[in-house]
């Protein structure tokens, strides 16, 4: 392709901080780079405590496991969404509740969970899709009358915002991405947000396989044993030292995206006010992050036919989320409470486009310009 869809980004310092992390001899979880990275998300969210992990999935499943959930308990969420969000639950025992989208956003529908709770609930995952935050002030309002958890999958939500509180830090927990794709990576990485103090103990333990090792290394007990379940979650220095080269330009990497998505906008507006597609809609209370940007098209048809003409000119673009409610797991372990007007259509519909730090600006060109061709010529 001449024209990728996600380029990691790099900065430059990378392999300087991974071999600075290899002269500390300090290469395993919970070095120098990872308290640095920890520390950064903590002074920028707010949160009591911030623990990096070695990805979301395995964020969301101590989400879990800090929640206690077990066999028979219901989980709410949206079916549009990455397998790992549900995986976290079932793996428990959970049965996952689907409800539908809004159209706009792409996020849940903050206006179906009530009439999905049953006594078995016990959590609402809200998805943040495309960095543009849900309607949580409704979500916490929800939960707060039903005693449920708010665990927020924002995977996709580094650094944007929802009525000024940052995406990650608005719910009980909260979970990021440091994947290859995202707008900060150390190739698979996340980390878990807690808001508050009431998981803080429990989660250094489960992520510590289940022991209280972290106080064994703080001179705090003279040896560690195993107090609860858990797994190895904690990610490699290394992985750190990675991450932390970005996270130290996060503002400039964060505005080099937004201007690309913006020039995406204004470039192709016309073409949503003549009706041919629609543009992503970020609603007045969120700031979002540029995580992706995206066009809808009339339908599946033609958004394939967009995706294979754009492929033939060297430009690379990609679907999402195959409605989770569809798969032969998601039959076997979920159910989709209500009607589906929204989820699978809006799916059919999408099409992500070229977006990472450092796009180049003849590329979005081409990009926008050989859309224009397309609908041009039908």
């Amino acid at each position: 392709m001449r024209i990728n869809f996600n380029v990691p980004p790099y900065t430059g310092k990378e392999l300087e901080y991974i071999r600075e992390a290899i002269d500390n001899q300090k290469i395993c979880g919970d070095g120098p780079f990872t308290a640095r990275c920890s520390s950064w998300f903590e002074e920028q969210t707010g949160v009591a405590k911030c623990l990096l992990t070695t990805s979301c999935t395995h964020a969301t499943e101590m989400a879990a496991l800090l929640l206690d959930i077990r066999e028979g308990d219901e989980v709410i969420m949206p079916s549009y969404t990455f397998v790992s969000t549900a995986n976290a639950f079932v793996l428990r025992g959970a049965r996952v509740v689907f409800v539908d989208i809004r159209p706009d956003t792409m996020n849940i529908d903050e206006q179906l969970i009530e009439a999905a709770i049953t006594p078995r609930t016990r959590a609402i995952v809200p998805v943040h899709y495309a960095g543009v935050g849900c309607e949580m002030d409704t979500i916490l309002d929800i939960a707060a009358r039903h005693h449920l958890a708010v665990v927020e999958d924002a995977a996709q939500g580094v650094c944007a915002t929802y009525k000024g509180r940052v995406l990650g830090s608005i719910g009980d927990i909260g979970n990021y991405s440091f994947h290859e794709t995202k707008n900060f990576s150390c190739g698979e990485g996340g980390a878990i947000l807690l808001r508050d103090e009431t998981y803080v103990d429990r989660a250094i333990i489960i992520r510590e396989k289940g022991t209280n090792r972290t106080l064994y290394k703080l001179g705090k007990v003279d040896k560690y044993s195993w107090l609860m379940p858990g797994s190895s979650y904690l990610p490699s220095d290394m992985s750190a030292a990675y991450l932390w080269a970005q996270l130290e330009m996060a503002q400039e990497i964060g505005e080099d995206r937004l201007r690309s998505w913006q020039r995406y906008y204004d470039t192709l507006l016309p073409l949503q006010e003549s009706g041919r597609l629609t543009l992503p809609t970020v609603p007045a209370e969120c700031k979002h992050n540029a995580h992706m940007f995206y066009i809808k098209c009339a339908d599946l048809e033609e958004r394939e036919a967009l995706r294979k003409y754009l492929e033939s000119r060297g430009i690379l673009t990609a679907s999402h989320y195959v409605p989770l409610h569809s798969a032969e797991a998601g039959v076997k372990y979920a159910r989709f409470h209500g009607e589906d007007r929204y989820t699978t259509r809006e799916f059919e519909r999408l099409l992500r486009l070229p977006m990472y730090y450092q796009l180049r600006e003849e590329d979005l060109h081409e990009v926008t310009d050989s859309i224009r061709t397309f609908y041009e010529s039908r």
